[in-house]
């Protein structure tokens, strides 16, 4: 899958960019028709701890979906949304199809 990874007002290490790339990977086992995916990495001016925010967005047909997570540590919230993008694509994947012929009105 590719992954498009952008920090904002600071550079991310080859090391965060490798975990990031390493844990949306996984997300194929849940949905195989992932088409590609963005991730912002952000850090919030407060006073308080989780001050770390990461958005990732997901491209499947037809759909996207947005996860956005703050935490502690960049680590941590991409755990925290790869977690929520899984149960998402599992919901996904089990819906039924239904074709535009099958329809009915």
């Amino acid at each position: 899958m590719k992954v498009n990874t952008q920090s904002v007002n600071f550079n991310a290490d080859a090391k965060l960019v490798d975990f990031i790339q390493k844990r949306l990977d996984k997300l194929d086992q849940f949905y195989d028709k992932v088409i590609s995916s963005d991730v912002f990495l952000k850090v919030v001016n407060t006073s308080a701890k989780e001050n770390k925010m990461v958005e990732i967005k997901v491209h499947v047909p037809k759909d996207l979906f947005v996860v956005k997570k703050r935490c502690k540590t960049f680590e941590e919230a991409v755990d925290s949304a790869c977690s929520s993008l899984e149960r998402k694509l599992v919901k996904k994947k089990a819906k039924p199809r239904v074709s535009a012929s099958l329809k009915f009105f």
